[in-house]
């Protein structure tokens, strides 16, 4: 068996305002959650309590995500900082 080599390289990442997007889908979740909390014992009768616990998670996840996206922003911003600092100083 032969290893797939890829015929072409991969595109760039898209860079975007990733904060904006996860902090959207969080609130996406808890919006999914608190509605659906008047049901629960709909949900519950008919077996389908999962989809509130389904919203409460990802929403918990989301949080997760925007601590993380925001942590790795300021790194990045701080990285760019030092390298124009390191420029400027073996140009200055």
């Amino acid at each position: 068996m032969t290893k797939w080599t890829p015929k072409h390289e991969a595109p760039e990442p898209l860079e975007g305002n990733v904060v904006a997007t996860i902090t959207g889908g969080t609130i996406v979740w808890f919006v999914l959650f608190l509605v659906q909390l008047p049901f629960y014992g709909w949900f519950d009768d008919h077996g389908h309590l999962w989809w509130l616990w389904t919203c409460l998670a990802g929403g918990g996840l989301g949080l997760l995500g925007v601590w993380y996206v925001r942590a790795r922003d300021a790194a990045i911003r701080g990285s760019r900082s030092d390298e124009a600092r390191n420029s400027e100083a073996r140009n200055g």
